[in-house]
């Protein structure tokens, strides 16, 4: 059955003559076409509402009537997926679409363990240069990885920058298990950071972004993560904007085509599984100003900088932004269904198209200023083994201070029936083991 529902909002009137009370005249009109058994042939709703409150009272709460029914609608071009942009300052939004709708984070999980790493250091828990030991589970991890053998130990600030830049699944697993002492409890500590910041779509079974059924999160929830790391953690922000690594004599570019190419680019982070498509989270700043531009489920690594641009270009022309903000965005639309673009992705399409890796300089690809080589010589940062001279993570002593043992469990004897609670435990559903793990970045 068919049938159209019109809105308009008529201009909002204000009336203070002693600057302390208004009235609001909200004028609401729906057409419903429905069959005559249902409704009448045309229904007319007309809705008029005069409010008189003290302004305080109003900017908190009397608007969201009706500024919840405009808000699905988007200030600038119309796009296909979820969306949001928003300035880093107040946190006030320029634009967004689904902003709720449920989504696979691939590596923008990232930016969550990140998050829960600056929080461990900040509570003492760990150091800059305390060691973050390879462990056997972490080594195995799909690409895209670092290779690191098991044992291996590096500084966890250059574990973070590995993670953050080259997006390496192997090295963020390892944060997760020496901060959290198992990829479970890591995950656990995620999900509570997540509800503190009020992320209330979004749950996280493991720190890399490796596709779970389980894991995902929404454009808006993102934006509220990526505020509270660039406000928490400023001294960080840094790290988001390293244009390329340097480990002996190997450069590795950062995935996130906007560093730059893009004036005033300075992070965020990038992400793509084949469920999620290719994911970007873009930050700028221009004469003080630093807008953040969240994209999800775009078709190709450069189609998604393209498109993180023209909303940042578009955000920047637009000199005041709306009064709401990410935090009190209200909800709306789907908040419950993940959409999987596995078959559209990465089903019958070349591996080199299953990556976030951009042969630059394609000659035969569409042109794009995001394929280009630098026009400069880009500033790489070192970073490798060793040098972690700091303090092991609480997580990884026992009650004595001595490290845990990294040892496999033991598997029951298969001749014998295994005792109740002695099965392996599954996280996610079967579903997980069957979607493509190979292009995970």
């Amino acid at each position: 059955m068919r049938y159209r529902h019109f809105l308009k909002l008529k201009r909002v009137a204000f009336d203070r003559p002693h600057a302390t009370r208004f009235s609001v005249v909200v004028f609401m009109h729906v057409v419903i076409a429905k069959p005559l058994h249902t409704f009448a042939r045309h229904a007319r709703w007309f809705m008029h509402v005069v409010i008189a409150k003290p302004l305080h009272t109003f900017a908190r709460h009397a608007l969201l009537l009706a500024g919840a029914a405009a808000l699905p609608v988007l200030a600038g071009p119309a796009l296909a997926n979820p969306t949001i942009v928003f300035d880093l300052g107040n946190g006030k939004i320029l634009q967004h679409q689904e902003a709720f709708k449920r989504w696979y984070p691939a590596s923008l999980t990232k930016l969550m363990t990140a998050y829960v790493a600056f929080r461990a250091i900040a509570a003492g828990e760990v150091q800059l240069d305390s060691p973050i030991k390879v462990t056997k589970r972490s080594a195995g991890e799909p690409p895209s990885k670092m290779g690191f053998k098991p044992g291996s130990v590096m500084r966890l600030d250059n574990a973070l920058k590995m993670m953050l830049v080259k997006s390496a699944n192997d090295v963020a697993m390892a944060v997760g298990e020496n901060i959290g002492g198992s990829q479970a409890a890591f995950a656990e500590r995620m999900n509570t950071e997540a509800r503190r910041l009020g992320m209330t779509g979004t749950h996280f079974v493991n720190p890399n972004g490796l596709f779970s059924p389980d894991q995902y999160t929404t454009a808006r929830d993102l934006g509220l993560l990526v505020m509270a790391i660039r406000t928490e953690f400023p001294q960080y922000a840094p790290w988001f904007s390293i244009e390329g690594l340097a480990i002996g004599k190997k450069q590795i570019p950062n995935y996130n085509l906007l560093i730059g190419r893009y004036r005033g680019a300075d992070g965020m982070k990038t992400g793509f599984v084949c469920p999620s498509g290719f994911n970007m989270i873009g930050s700028a700043t221009r004469d003080g100003r630093t807008l953040v531009a969240v994209v999800l489920g775009e078709k190709s690594a450069v189609s998604r900088a393209e498109t993180v641009a023209r909303l940042l270009d578009h955000g920047f022309a637009t000199p005041t932004p709306g009064w709401l903000t990410v935090a009190a965005l209200p909800s709306y639309g789907d908040t419950t269904s993940v959409n999987n673009l596995n078959d559209e992705i990465c089903r019958k399409k070349p591996a080199k198209e299953q990556s976030e890796a951009v042969p630059v300089g394609d000659k035969n690809a569409p042109k794009s200023p995001y394929r280009k080589k630098l026009d400069h010589v880009p500033t790489l940062v070192a970073v490798g083994l060793g040098g972690a001279t700091g303090p092991k993570p609480k997580a990884m002593l026992d009650a004595s201070g001595q490290e845990y043992a990294d040892v496999p469990l033991p598997n029951w004897r298969p001749d014998l029936p295994p005792p109740p609670g002695a099965e392996p435990a599954v996280i996610g559903s079967a579903t997980a083991a069957r979607e493509p793990a190979k292009a995970v970045n």
